[in-house]
């Protein structure tokens, strides 16, 4: 049975010898890009087009048509290889259409080699894009799948390949429309039909009249996971925002591809989901895989998600298009008629949106049972507090490449949270904001509640850090200018984990600031200048975290520039801000710190979905870290962090 794929979904591919057939009504470019498990396009001898039309394991056509037949072979590609992404492209010839959206829309079918359709994919919602990324082929726990993408892009070909991370894209997309420049040059027209005698010749429909009615429309939603720069993530997985493509390479990993994960589960059989194992994805190492492997989860459950609300949108947009042709015949307004018309067009929608519930359901099911065998193996930078590794906690010998600040879940799927992951050392600072969000959880909350919540949480973020580096390679520094986050900061004061105790009042304030900026001043100009050695011996060298509580409150006009400072740049000399603040409370400073609360990944003490995921439309739900109820994990770690740090090993 086809699988006739809306922009988003995705599906399992039965076998690895494939066509990609295009039919587009009008000449187009095809080619295609080859991508490592981060989507990363290594060089133009990682892509596919006219101009080289050859790659193990692909074939593209050598000259824009109107049809094309793309080869894949799946078991021929490097092993490097985890993604294949089919590009469509307008040639630029005289005279001819200079935007899709003045064309028919076009079809996109994946089928095997006897022309058996497996998944097809019609790229409709287009307009002023000339270019168009249509579907991407990608491996994941060693199975093969298909996903509709339908990003279209007005800047053409160069802007496509851009986006992919491909160095000279605008001198490559260049060389290719030349390619297929001299293709057309070399082409001959076929002749006119010839009439038949006595008859007239019949001209075809312009090809520009079919709009592919009766197939879901959709807008192509650009930029990755706001918060963090997920996938990211992403997680997940990414893709370009307002600040540019974001880049997941670990500073301290290999520029070459990863070995791909050990054989540990027997292929899965063709059509069935493959057996989920702990680390199944691409890595130097078990924490790299788990986090390619966690990040790959989230980008799941986002297009599972958005494959499910995009079938539910078009099968209300379906009925009502038909209530509204049979309600616009007076005649079928009333009597038996315009029941049975009506109860059909519920039960379509209905039966179109089960489907789809059934599918989302299958999916969010395996993600579940991969979630049961990822959670458990995850090293303590990346379990949640109630994981059993904390039991056997040992202060590391070295940074780990990331850390887990909370979980992401979606409506559809209430009992499935994804690890959030952000990478080490951190690239920005943190805002835990104590004031009202509309959240439920939020307006269920008192003031006072929420600002001990938000305190708390905090300590559990600097917990964490404290226990992921080695031996007095992290210092946390507290401001807590009217004490009143004493309870919440006793764990780390008990156990003797802070680098001094919580400065209050308005000269605590200026002091820890003062020293925290001039560190920041001397780490600068000794990079500027070469002579890192010659850093003051009073300087400490370890990573430095600064807790600022009850934000604006004991700070005055040069407290507050510093603070601006620290957060800007900061994060490149080892030195983060974690504010704990409620945004109203400064809201006498106006704009003027309008770019302070910018810079800072903000997260909430309680579930609140304020992080946008404007790729998939998605809004997703921040909860927070939490220890279990009763236990004394987080007391067991500060002291062991604690006496590693006296005895300086673990």
């Amino acid at each position: 049975m086809t699988a006739e794929l809306v922009r988003g979904q995705n599906h399992t591919l039965p076998q690895t010898r494939l066509e990609i057939r295009v039919s587009a009504g009008t000449p187009v470019v095809a080619g295609a890009t080859l991508g490592d498990e981060h989507g990363t396009v290594h060089g133009v001898e990682w892509i596919a087009h006219p101009g080289s039309p050859q790659l193990p394991g692909l074939e593209v056509s050598r000259q824009a048509a109107a049809e094309h037949r793309l080869a894949v072979d799946l078991d021929a590609l490097a092993e490097a290889v985890h993604r294949v992404t089919v590009l469509l492209a307008l040639p630029l010839q005289a005279g001819g259409p200079t935007r899709f959206g003045a064309v028919a829309s076009p079809f996109v079918a994946v089928t095997g080699l006897d022309g058996t359709e497996i998944a097809t994919f019609t790229l409709t919602g287009l307009d002023t894009e000339s270019a168009v990324t249509a579907l991407e082929l990608y491996r994941r726990q060693g199975a093969w799948k298909v996903r509709a993408v339908g990003q279209g892009y007005a800047g053409g070909l160069a802007a496509m390949l851009a986006d992919q991370g491909v160095a000279g894209a605008a001198e490559l997309a260049r060389s290719i429309q030349e390619a297929v420049a001299r293709g057309l040059a070399r082409s001959v027209a076929p002749p006119p039909p010839r009439a038949p005698e006595g008859g007239r010749v019949t001209h075809a429909a312009h090809p520009a009249s079919p709009q592919g009615e009766g197939r879901p429309q959709a807008t192509p939603q650009p930029g990755p996971l706001d918060e963090p720069s997920s996938s990211p993530t992403t997680p997940v997985a990414s893709t370009p925002s307002a600040g540019g493509l974001i880049d997941y390479a670990h500073p301290r990993r290999e520029a070459t591809a990863p070995p791909p994960p050990p054989p540990t589960a027997p292929p899965a059989e063709p059509g069935r989901p493959a057996t989920p194992v702990a680390g199944d994805a691409t890595g130097w190492s078990m924490e790299e895989r788990l986090y390619n492997q966690v990040w790959g989860m989230f980008e799941d459950l986002a297009r599972a998600t958005a494959a499910y609300r995009s079938a539910v949108e078009f099968a209300e947009s379906r009925m009502d298009q038909e209530l509204e042709r049979t309600l616009s015949d007076p005649r079928s307004r009333i009597g038996g008629a315009g029941d049975r018309a009506r109860e059909q067009a519920r039960a379509k929608r209905d039966e179109l949106t089960g489907r789809a519930r059934e599918a989302l359901d299958r999916d969010l099911a395996q993600l579940a049972a991969e979630s049961a065998v990822v959670e458990p193996a995850l090293p303590a930078a990346y379990a949640g507090w109630d994981n059993p590794v904390w039991h056997a906690y040992r202060v590391p010998m070295e940074i780990p490449m990331a850390l887990r600040i909370g979980d992401l879940r979606l409506p559809e799927s209430a009992g499935l949270s994804i690890p959030l992951l952000v990478r080490l050392p951190l690239e920005r600072g943190m805002w835990i904001d104590s004031g009202r969000t509309a959240s439920e959880a939020a307006a269920l909350t008192g003031p006072d509640q929420l600002r001990r919540l938000a305190m708390e949480s905090a300590v559990l973020h600097a917990a964490r850090m404290l226990a992921v580096y080695p031996p007095n390679e992290f210092s946390v520094h507290v401001i807590d200018p009217a004490g009143s986050g004493a309870a919440a900061l006793a764990p780390l004061v008990g156990a003797g984990v802070l680098a001094s105790p919580p400065a209050s009042g308005a000269g605590g304030v200026s002091s820890v600031l003062a020293r925290l900026t001039r560190r920041v001043d001397l780490v600068q100009m000794a990079i500027r200048a070469g002579a890192s050695d010659a850093l003051p011996p009073d300087l400490d060298p370890a990573e430095q975290l600064l807790i600022v509580n009850d934000f604006p409150h004991g700070f005055d006009d040069r407290a507050v520039t510093q603070l601006r400072y620290l957060a800007d740049e900061g994060p490149s000399v080892g030195v983060h801000l974690m504010m704990v603040a409620d945004r109203e409370d400064a809201s006498a400073y106006g704009p003027v710190l309008d770019p302070l609360w910018r810079s800072l990944l903000r997260v909430t003490p309680v579930a609140d979905d304020h992080l946008a995921d404007p790729w998939v439309g998605h809004a997703w739900t921040y909860e927070p870290p939490a220890t279990p109820p009763g236990s004394s994990v987080l007391a067991q770690v500060l002291e062991r962090v604690a006496a590693a740090r006296r005895t300086g090993h673990r």
